[in-house]
């Protein structure tokens, strides 16, 4: 992820992120928009992930949809952010 993406994610910025699913002849894309509550990198309990602390570090955005729903989205390369508004 692009680092001036990356120091943006700050609480109260809206955002719409596209993620990617690969299939053997086709990508899936399903977008989410919402607001930041939320933004930092979580281990994973992958035991053979052999990284930091034997852990798999996955970016974590937790975003708070229109209708109030909370979504944690695990961001990777395929993962597209868009800056809708900034912070105040």
């Amino acid at each position: 992820m692009d680092e001036s993406v990356r120091n943006q994610l700050k609480p109260g910025v809206k955002v719409k992120v596209t993620q990617q699913i690969a299939a053997r002849d086709y990508a899936w894309s399903t977008p989410v928009s919402g607001t930041v509550v939320g933004f930092e990198q979580k281990p994973t309990g992958s035991w053979f992930a052999h990284s930091k602390d034997d852990r798999l570090w996955l970016d974590r955005l937790v975003l708070r949809k229109e209708d109030g729903e909370i979504t944690t989205l695990n961001l990777d390369k395929f993962s597209r952010i868009e800056i809708e508004t900034p912070a105040a």
